[in-house]
């Protein structure tokens, strides 16, 4: 029975030994990996781990970009009922020493020599780290450090192994079992430490089972795998579910070509979370604006059509016959071509997943026509809890219990989830696995949500983050945060408010966005610093405040969380800066305690505040950036009563 990733991976090679599984863009051309070459190479990689003594229990790191042998790696690993533990492939060398260590691996997979280099620094510390197996030897010819070997060796080493133990791969996948830990994915430590999550192959085969039943998903669908391999996001949709569906991943060139390769592949199934649909319509923007005055007026007369009617004529619902054929001649001069711009013509279905979506982003994807949906879940629930189905889509809510998973909501208002997904345990941390299990098998999300009558979940906010007013209002900061980030202007947005009178916020520009208005403005600026501090600038993030109190005037409940005050930020929150995680998510406690000085001149009556920050360069290098901000007070608005 096929119920580990190696033995799917067998079933796929002998039912369709000849269809493609993977592809990689090289050198400009798209080079394939048919099943039955995907199944030699990790038969390969397994036999050469087992040469280098890799053994049963074995933890085994893997980091670098999307490529097609960091994949199969993981099978390899898994079939020797070892198990991978990714890396982030942008973390920095001390990051990676936590997993390093706690994981206690003495194999790694390095894909470039950026990524050797930091395992070779490693293992200068001490971290037991023998084996660093490269894929990409460009600039590691003349390295001879023990232990180091390219992937062509490997494989020789594995064919070698197997002349000498015929029939070896075939008897450690059978001994398999579906319980065993696939996967450690660590955390993005928000509120401290990481913590490695053991995933088992049930867990993650029974979470894809369970998506691809629902959306129809099948061996002709393509993926493209750009996400970092390290989050479970990757995981579920680039193993677990091209796994089961028997579908093609792709993996771009590298970061940079992304969206090229996008409109080359044409991907019928495609999942990013919300930043990276937050850039495409950033970047839809700034065409617009860059747009001629007939292009501009088409634009805005066909998406108030879509605005109107396009989510109904997605979902099935009647609309009329002027709309049908307005939308139809939209399609074809807007909204078509738009979706090509973006890679996403050929889209069957897509998912966001990893931070709540703006329900205006949500609104403007889908009213052009792009079935966008949302999915919910934690490195925890293999990032598989609620899902929301075709024709069932509400833009407030993350959809319904996914297949295989009960929910229900604690008396603190905390959602908890109990089924297929949910972790085995943490790693070497059975105070903190009982901590989050309860005696009835519960998961504790952190998360605040409620369920609506028709069982589809509306998370509100992240429990710890979820506040009150000094008024006892409810203040969910997070809420707030997407609404301002919904403006291409804003890329990043951190507000305050719990046990206070008012809401207060850091706002970071989009240095592409507002860079590209200020050279259409005829405003130079020297660099972020000097653009970020711009009256103009200030002036336009002004106006981005104000919508915002304006939308939340008109919302229940949600009036007295209007922004009162604001600043823009001298520098981006940066991971390397600790201020957010690898996976962009704020680090709220961080950053209150680093940026105090300019939380308290926001809530004073100072109407500038002097700051010196400390920042990190990707080379390693550090410096100080500093400013004298100005504090903005913001337009607030008396509440709209509800229509009787």
């Amino acid at each position: 029975m096929a119920n580990t990733f190696p033995r799917l991976l067998q079933k796929h090679a002998a039912e369709r030994p000849k269809a493609p599984a993977l592809r990689e863009k090289e050198f400009g051309i798209w080079q394939t990996w048919s099943w039955q070459r995907a199944l030699d190479e990790v038969r390969w990689m397994a036999g050469g781990l087992a040469a280098l003594g890799f053994k049963t229990g074995d933890n085994f790191a893997i980091v670098g970009d999307n490529r097609p042998h960091l994949y199969l790696a993981f099978m390899a690993v898994q079939a020797l009922r070892g198990v991978p533990v990714p890396m982030y492939q942008d973390a920095v060398a001390s990051e990676m020493a936590f997993v390093l260590q706690d994981a206690e691996v003495h194999f790694a997979f390095a894909e470039n020599q950026e990524q050797v280099d930091k395992m070779l620094e490693l293992r200068e510390s001490a971290t037991g780290l023998a084996h660093i197996i490269y894929d990409d030897p460009r600039g590691l010819r003349n390295y001879t450090q023990s232990g180091l070997i390219s992937v062509d060796e490997l494989f020789e080493l594995g064919r070698q192994y197997e002349r000498e133990h015929p029939g070896f791969f075939n008897a450690a996948v059978a001994e398999g079992q579906p319980e065993d830990v696939a996967v450690i994915l660590y955390t993005s430590g928000t509120t401290g430490k990481p913590k490695g999550v053991c995933q088992t192959h049930a867990s993650f085969i029974g979470s894809a089972e369970g998506g691809v039943r629902t959306d129809g998903l099948n061996g002709s669908d393509n993926v493209l795998s750009y996400l970092p391999p390290a989050w479970v996001g990757d995981f579920l949709f680039s193993m677990a579910q091209w796994m089961v569906a028997g579908f093609t991943i792709n993996c771009p060139e590298s970061a940079e070509t992304v969206s090229i390769d996008m409109r080359e592949i044409g991907p019928t199934y495609y999942f990013a979370p919300p930043r990276i649909f937050e850039g495409m319509l950033t970047s839809v923007s700034i065409r617009m604006e860059d747009a001629a005055r007939p292009k501009r007026w088409l634009h805005e007369k066909f998406m108030a059509v879509a605005r109107r009617v396009g989510s109904d004529i997605l979902d099935g619902k009647p609309v009329g016959l002027g709309d049908k054929l307005l939308y139809g001649l939209g399609n074809f001069l807007v909204y078509g071509p738009l979706k090509n711009a973006m890679g996403l013509s050929r889209i069957r279905v897509a998912y966001t997943a990893g931070a709540a979506i703006g329900p205006d982003l949500f609104r403007f994807f889908r009213s052009i026509g792009i079935n966008l949906k949302q999915l919910y879940g934690q490195t925890e629930t293999c990032a598989y809890v609620c899902i929301q189905k075709n024709g069932r889509v509400k833009l407030h809510t993350v959809g319904e219990a996914a297949p295989g998973i009960e929910l229900k909501i604690a008396d603190s208002g905390e959602v908890l989830v109990r089924g297929v997904s949910v972790l085995k345990e943490y790693y070497k941390r059975p105070d903190a696995t009982a901590e989050v299990m309860d005696a009835e098998g519960y998961f504790h999300t952190g998360d605040a949500g409620v369920i609506d009558a028709d069982g589809h979940l509306r998370i509100i906010d992240r429990a710890k983050d979820v506040g009150k007013m000094a008024d006892g209002a409810m203040f969910a900061p997070n809420y707030i945060e997407n609404k301002l980030k919904f403006f291409p202007q804003i890329k990043e947005a951190v507000c305050f408010g719990h046990a206070r009178d008012t809401v207060c916020a850091f706002l970071n520009i989009d240095f592409e966005a507002v860079g590209n208005w200020a050279e259409r403005q005829g405003l130079p600026y020297a660099g972020y610093v000097d653009l970020a501090g711009k009256p103009e600038v200030l002036k336009m993030m002004a106006e981005c405040v104000d919508k915002v109190n304006a939308d939340l005037a008109a919302e229940e409940g949600m009036a007295g969380t209007q922004v009162a005050r604001f600043m823009v930020l001298h520098k981006e929150l940066d991971p390397d800066d600790d201020e957010l995680t690898r996976t962009r998510k704020v680090r709220r406690g961080f950053i209150a305690e680093k940026y105090g000085v300019l939380i308290d001149a926001l809530y004073s009556d100072k109407r500038e505040q002097f700051i010196e920050t400390a920042v990190k360069f990707e080379d390693g290098r550090t410096g100080k950036v500093s400013a004298n901000l100005q504090i903005m007070n913001a337009k607030t608005f008396a509440p709209l009563k509800a229509a009787a």
